[in-house]
């Protein structure tokens, strides 16, 4: 039996979920990192892990089914870390000081958390107890299916270049993302430790080593361009001994 590729169960994950009705805004579902019905529910699953409860720094994707968890993150008196579209300008701190109580979701969304947080140099980067990705379609073995541009696994290598010991990492979707297909995975990407759906969190006891750093060979001289944070992460780790 041939295995499927990424893109195929992305595509067939985003169909599945505009025609069921399982999506919600913002739409089109394709092209991102889908929003589901039940994505609070799924939410509070996460908020109930002895490991979100000892955190103390937490990063979430800046996506729209995470916004419940970015929210109540800030509400517990925890510090958020978003990375800004397309890692172009790193990662936004927030404080949960720095934002009135009941704006929390306000500070939380993607259109206003400038306004309440800040972009931080990666010298100031904290470090980060707990690590919420995005994801398209996950295996209960912790294999993932983005949307196919490979930034939760660059943020991951990013935090770990930077001396970040290993942090567990949840995702949270649909239980209809779940699936049994023979994910491909490169030794770049990114495997979750959990999996927090509307109906169940579930524990993947993965086998598959998560990125320890950037595999710098397959940075090109266009992407150090396009992302200006891995020219920093060169000049804060390489630069050292040079």
């Amino acid at each position: 039996m041939s295995k499927l590729t990424k893109q195929t169960i992305r595509e067939r994950t985003w169909r599945f979920l505009e025609e069921n009705k399982l999506g919600r805004f913002p739409f089109p579902l394709k092209n991102r990192i889908p929003n589901f019905k039940g994505a609070e529910k799924a939410s509070q699953f996460v908020t109930s892990m002895p490991e979100y409860k000892r955190a103390k720094v937490i990063k979430v994707n800046p996506d729209a089914p995470q916004l419940p968890i970015r929210a109540q993150i800030l509400r517990d008196g925890k510090i958020l870390l978003v990375p800004t579209p397309r890692l172009k300008a790193g990662f936004i701190l927030v404080e949960p000081d720095w934002v009135p109580s009941g704006e929390e979701r306000r500070a939380a969304s993607l259109s206003h958390i400038k306004s309440y947080g800040k972009e931080i140099p990666l010298s100031e980067m904290p470090q980060i107890d707990l690590f919420v990705v995005g994801s398209v379609a996950l295996n209960r073995d912790g294999r993932r299916v983005g949307k196919g541009e490979g930034f939760a696994d660059r943020e991951y290598a990013i935090i770990r270049e930077l001396g970040n010991p290993d942090a567990p990492v949840i995702g949270t979707i649909h239980s209809t993302q779940l699936t049994n297909e023979d994910i491909p995975k490169d030794p770049y990407d990114l495997t979750l430790d959990w999996i927090a759906t509307e109906t169940e969190l579930i524990q993947t006891n993965t086998p598959y080593k998560k990125p320890e750093g950037i595999q710098w060979e397959l940075v090109t001289e266009k992407e150090k361009e396009e992302m200006p944070v891995l020219k920093d992460i060169w000049e804060l780790t390489k630069g050292k001994g040079s």
